[in-house]
């Protein structure tokens, strides 16, 4: 726990609901790939509903991966989500390659029928760099998939359904600023492709599963934290996604943030991260009173611009 972090009010909840991906990208946090199998169950999904129905002050639910798609509760979750708050915001964080996998050809309109908000991974504007990190033809497919998805209305002005792309550095260093690096996605995009979006978000990789197994061949991992902490920032503690963030795993259980779910770091648990809540221990999300864990990662929040 730290005594400078204190939780405040939930208002973002975000969904991990399993680990299975059309694809295995080399920064990924997650290790998400086709060979994973964990996946959210419906009893699950249908408890983390109920506890979004007693916790008024849940603005956001932020549905993530693996590719959330493709598990068989996504569409579940966002159908009862939407029938329940008709003002809530609904996140996809999307891949983009996962609009041509079979059985998804209406996923696009399923989205834009609930009003679901599309944060898309982009790693590039061009296809050498996104295929290094990504895979061979993940750019051509991407950008195939940010076509239909202006074609719904996505990212167009005043369609209501936002389209925002994010940015992870290919390497061992920090990402630019964002508001340059937005410029010239949007310049790039719709000069060569005709693509429009809304924003574009710069993350910092964390030092953590396959990024830091990465890094560490490499003989990397040392200096990449030594840069980390270097660049530490202390005006972005003022909104670290901890402080509003509730992260729930696909077994249900609870953590801080995304990052602590991928390492067992459980809300709750003891100080060698055992045992934890899950979702049918509480009454809701207002968990106000349980300790942040931190650890050397959460330097990867807090480097240079920040990261959450």
């Amino acid at each position: 726990s730290s005594p400078v972090l204190h939780r405040r009010d939930a208002e973002v909840l975000q969904l991990n609901i399993g680990l299975y991906c059309n694809q295995a990208c080399g920064h990924c946090h997650v290790e998400s790939s086709p060979l994973r199998k964990e996946m959210m169950t419906a009893e699950t999904a249908s408890q983390c509903i109920e506890l979004l129905k007693k916790s008024p002050t849940i603005h956001t639910l932020d549905i993530t991966g693996g590719a959330p798609e493709l598990n068989d509760s996504f569409r579940l979750i966002v159908s009862l989500a939407r029938a329940l708050r008709p003002d809530l915001k609904i996140l996809d964080r999307c891949n983009l390659t996962v609009l041509q996998e079979p059985g998804q050809e209406d996923l696009v309109d399923f989205l834009a029928e609930h009003g679901v908000s599309v944060v898309a991974s982009l790693p590039c504007y061009s296809a050498e760099n996104v295929d290094k990190q990504r895979g061979s033809g993940v750019f051509e497919r991407s950008i195939a998939a940010l076509l239909a998805l202006n074609e719904a209305g996505y990212g167009l002005p005043d369609s209501g359904l936002e389209l925002d792309l994010v940015y992870n550095p290919l390497g061992g260093f920090l990402p630019p600023p964002q508001e340059s690096l937005e410029a010239k996605y949007k310049e790039e995009l719709e000069e060569n492709f005709g693509i429009l979006f809304n924003q574009l978000y710069t993350m910092t990789n964390m030092p953590i599963k396959r990024f830091a197994d990465f890094l560490y061949r490499r003989d990397e991992l040392k200096d990449y934290m030594d840069l980390l902490v270097r660049n530490f920032n202390a005006d972005t503690t003022k909104n670290l996604m901890c402080l509003n963030t509730i992260s729930i795993g696909y077994d249900g259980k609870i953590f801080d943030c995304d990052f602590n779910q991928q390492l067992g770091y459980g809300m709750g648990s003891s100080e060698v991260h055992e045992g934890g809540k899950t979702v049918f221990d509480v009454e809701s999300f207002n968990l106000k009173d349980i300790p942040i864990k931190n650890d050397n990662h959460c330097f990867g929040c807090t480097a240079g611009m920040g990261s959450s």
